[in-house]
């Protein structure tokens, strides 16, 4: 079925049963809508920082490679922070996605709460910035939110201590509260799938999601927070990123790819 499928709406309950031809002008349909920005006017913009962009996909999901390899592409973007986030609601079709979380489910769920446009529980699905979302192999689309979105934020700097420890820096000021958090990430993966929609096939992810810990919050004045070197070992990650947010799922309003 090579056709987008609707996992859920915003409720979270998965509905079966619903041909991707139905589904994608409802998904994209607000695509041409002048994008939402991601910060409001009165924080201080001091710094640019990647656009983030999370892909929401699934092994089982008949229509997402097409999106797997455009995230694939758009990660060569150095003004780009692409982060793909496996979701686990197509593992009742016949096969278990190996690298799915039920964060990202729930993630998803929390941005198809807020209403924002593209909004949904359906695969392959990009989010930008924490807020507007589109359907993940429309290349245009994600292009236009990206160009509308906000793209400056407070500054965030890393250094070492002696103990070995990664000091992290916010320089800021914001009248609002953002959460911290290091997100670990595996550059590329390779999975054969056995069963399911794509049985038979081997699938490319890039800049898959290993694990995610929360490092405080940030209160829009100047702060600092201390990585653990054993927070910088995940099993399978080889790049981290530090992002923020605001809270519930919130516009994405900083981040940065660490240099370890």
């Amino acid at each position: 079925m090579n056709q987008f499928v609707l996992a859920a709406m915003i409720t979270g309950t998965v509905f079966a049963g619903f041909m991707g031809a139905q589904l994608a002008p409802i998904a994209a349909a607000s695509s041409s809508n002048v994008a939402t920005p991601a910060a409001e006017a009165d924080d201080d913009q001091i710094s640019p920082y990647p656009v983030v962009i999370e892909l929401f996909t699934s092994q089982g999901c008949s229509s997402c490679p097409p999106a797997d390899m455009l995230a694939e592409r758009l990660a060569k973007d150095d003004s780009l922070l692409v982060i793909t986030r496996p979701v686990t609601y197509w593992d009742r079709l016949g096969w278990k996605d190996s690298l799915a979380r039920p964060e990202n489910t729930n993630l998803q769920r929390a941005y198809a709460s807020k209403g924002n446009e593209g909004s949904g529980v359906y695969t392959p699905q990009i989010v930008v910035n924490g807020v507007d979302g589109a359907v993940g192999s429309r290349e245009g689309d994600i292009r236009s939110l990206v160009r509308l979105t906000r793209k400056s934020g407070p500054t965030i700097e890393t250094e070492n201590n002696a103990r070995g420890e990664l000091i992290v820096t916010i320089d800021g000021k914001s009248d609002f509260m953002a959460g911290v958090s290091l997100v670990a990430l595996s550059s590329s993966e390779t999975v054969r799938i056995g069963r399911g929609e794509n049985g038979g096939r081997t699938l490319h992810y890039t800049n898959v999601v290993k694990s995610e810990r929360n490092l405080g919050s940030w209160r829009g004045q100047p702060a600092r927070f201390v990585i653990a070197t054993e927070h910088l070992n995940v099993n399978g990650a080889d790049k981290y990123a530090v992002i923020l947010q605001r809270p519930g799922a919130g516009p994405i309003v900083g981040t940065k790819l660490l240099d370890i």
